[in-house]
């Protein structure tokens, strides 16, 4: 392999030791073009021009199928940058270290995948993956080519955790401790404190529009099965058709979910279980749905309840010796003194652009991100046959159930593939 910009970076450096401005000349925050990595965002709607600046990078190449959010996109640098419309032109661009991949999430596995080999490090939005399949992709290809990968939902590491009123860090000194008990049950709700974006929903028989001059719809497709186009489909609303994503369980269930499996320490593993409370879905349009309950071998369970169904004086954390509330209250008599007793979690790699330099898995990366991110498409499996679910976390298959085994890896529209 040919040496990287990275790598000549670092040698371009050593060759011009003698001739560099001491940063101190420069001025205070200066940053050396030696020290700085560059990115390049793929999808310029709302959500990829919403997360563009992290420190310690610079922003050189945009990608978008819609020539008005290209043109967005161009203006978020004040520098000129490239835009391309094709993300494999972004992707093999020699100026990009990181792909941000801010794009449905039909998208993110073929294009985590095809960064990754063309040796880029990869920033991906949630969910990681819309299918099961192609998370396993996405990690033989992190795995295969050495890249840093990290997927954008940060509770587990950062910021107070929706409206539960603490940060996830207590939580987990809390549960590993063993004050609780186990096996512990955990509620994701309304009444817990969590807002689902919950009636992100498709609409069923969408009549035939034409498509936007300023939109390449076959691109935006890509592998998802052709549907005649409709304003629906795309763009902000594109969650509500399980074509692409599912709704407010896929937009928003990794950033629920994602927190509760490092608490519970389930990083390596998946449920055995699956049930669902909701009425039949619709084959294309994603509806609402009652509950969602997932059960892990040693019987720890996490439950999904949506909109406002279910006890609203639940605990959000329940165990055979106590439970836990909202702002962080737990109902075992001294637990904070008994709680000081025990040591702090381990710490997290939480800066992605110091991993991408000393090639350090970070935080939420590929391997534990594929399994929250496994939990979500468990649910939406479930969710479009309506039926309890058993699966294998091992063999990532569902038990004696071929219908939702053809949900694990689905087919794509050709010329797409992973």
């Amino acid at each position: 392999m040919g040496t990287n910009r990275r790598e000549f970076l670092k040698t371009a450096g050593l060759l011009t030791a003698f001739t560099v401005v001491p940063r101190h000349v420069l001025g205070r925050g200066y940053v050396a073009p030696s020290d700085q990595l560059t990115k390049g965002i793929i999808g310029t709607g709302s959500m990829g021009r919403g997360h563009v600046n992290y420190d310690g990078t610079r922003l050189v190449a945009v990608c978008d199928v819609d020539k008005t959010h290209l043109e967005l996109g161009k203006k978020l640098s004040t520098d000129a940058i490239a835009a391309y419309h094709d993300y494999r032109d972004l992707i093999h661009d020699p100026n990009v270290d990181i792909v941000h991949i801010a794009t449905p999430p039909h998208w993110h596995g073929i294009m985590s995948v095809d960064a990754a080999k063309a040796g880029k490090d990869v920033w991906c939005e949630k969910p990681m993956t819309r299918t099961i399949g192609e998370g396993k992709r996405v990690m033989e290809a992190i795995k295969q080519t050495g890249r840093m990968y990290r997927l954008n939902t940060w509770f587990r590491f950062a910021d107070t955790f929706y409206g539960l009123g603490t940060p996830v860090k207590p939580l987990k000194k809390l549960v590993q401790s063993g004050l609780l008990g186990w096996p512990l049950k955990v509620i994701i709700s309304k009444h817990t404190g969590f807002d689902w974006k919950f009636y992100w929903v498709g609409k069923d028989h969408l009549p035939e529009q034409t498509v936007p001059k300023e939109l390449d719809y076959d691109m935006w497709l890509g592998p998802a099965p052709y549907k005649p186009y409709n304003a629906h489909r795309v763009h902000s609303t594109f969650r509500g058709y399980w074509d692409y994503d599912g709704g407010g369980l896929g937009d928003m269930g990794q950033h629920y979910i994602d927190p509760v499996q490092y608490i519970l320490g389930k990083d390596n593993t998946s449920p055995v279980k699956v049930e669902v409370d909701a009425p039949q879905q619709h084959h294309d349009a994603v509806g609402t749905w009652r509950s969602i309950t997932y059960t892990y071998d040693d019987g720890c369970q996490i439950v999904l309840w949506g909109g406002d169904y279910g006890d609203t004086s639940a605990p959000y954390i329940s165990g055979p010796n106590g439970n836990v509330y909202q702002n962080f209250y737990c109902d075992i008599p001294d637990w904070q003194k008994k709680l000081a007793a025990f040591p702090e979690p381990d710490p997290q790699a939480d800066s992605f652009l110091e991993c991408v330099k000393t090639r350090q898995p970070f935080a939420l990366n590929e391997q534990n991100g594929f399994r929250s991110s496994t939990i979500v498409n468990l649910g939406t499996i479930a969710l479009r046959l309506n039926r309890t679910l058993h699966f294998d976390p091992v063999k990532l298959k569902f038990i004696n159930d071929e219908a939702a085994n053809k949900l694990i890896d689905q087919p794509m529209r050709g010329p797409w593939t992973i």
